[in-house]
């Protein structure tokens, strides 16, 4: 597991820290994340069932997206996909493989709980407000992050603008990650750019038509 993904695990697992050990302190004390894995399993299922009505009605706004690491006859379960709503399409040509690196501009957060509405935000490639045009996308290989997250990243075209929801099952699992365990993720992500090694048959064209060297480029466009 690499640096981005060890980091994220170690952010979780402090949070849960936090939110438990606060939570026990008192009977009359409202728990942050109860029945966490309940929690969880009913939050994906029903966001499942809400986006497949949608993309079966035509909605070009959702996307379910099939783990990279499964196939059409394995992926049996709501909990084999990722869900993805489409804040805003970009422009760039072609999709980062697996093999690639990528930068971005992310945010990631738990599912709502008593404090967080919202859902908790436990990581982020920028400090303070988001402003694009100083922030500094965070930049890392697409096998080095949860299946989930590089599951979408192979989907992404430059420009895109998503938000991701991924089941604990593509993310960091259940007790094999103490504290990270059955964690839904949400992650906002705009694909900024990708780095490919080049050869013979990856060589990627940007959309001006411009082919990388064979050493390989970041590609933005």
């Amino acid at each position: 597991m690499k640096k981005f993904s060890i980091y994220i695990l170690y952010v979780l697992v402090a949070v849960f820290a936090a939110g438990l050990s606060s939570c026990s302190e008192t009977d009359n004390e409202t728990e942050e994340y109860p029945d966490w894995k309940n929690a969880n399993d009913q939050y994906f299922s029903k966001k499942y069932t809400e986006v497949k009505s949608l993309v079966d009605g035509g909605s070009t706004e959702w996307k379910i997206l099939r783990s990279w690491s499964l196939t059409e006859t394995t992926a049996t379960h709501s909990y084999d996909h990722v869900l993805v709503n489409v804040m805003e399409n970009g422009t760039g040509s072609g999709c980062p493989l697996y093999t690639d690196s990528v930068e971005v501009h992310y945010q990631g957060r738990l599912i709502p709980s008593v404090s967080y509405p919202d859902g908790y935000v436990f990581d982020k490639s920028w400090k303070g407000d988001f402003n694009e045009a100083t922030a500094v996308p965070s930049k890392f290989a697409v096998k080095g992050v949860v299946v989930g997250f590089s599951t979408a990243l192979q989907y992404m075209h430059i420009g895109d603008k998503w938000r991701v929801y991924i089941p604990y099952q593509l993310g960091y699992g259940s007790l094999s990650t103490p504290g990270a365990a059955y964690s839904t993720l949400i992650f906002d992500v705009e694909l900024v750019a990708y780095y490919r090694a080049n050869s013979a048959t990856t060589r990627q064209a940007s959309e001006s038509g411009n082919w990388g060297e064979p050493k390989g480029q970041w590609i933005y466009q």
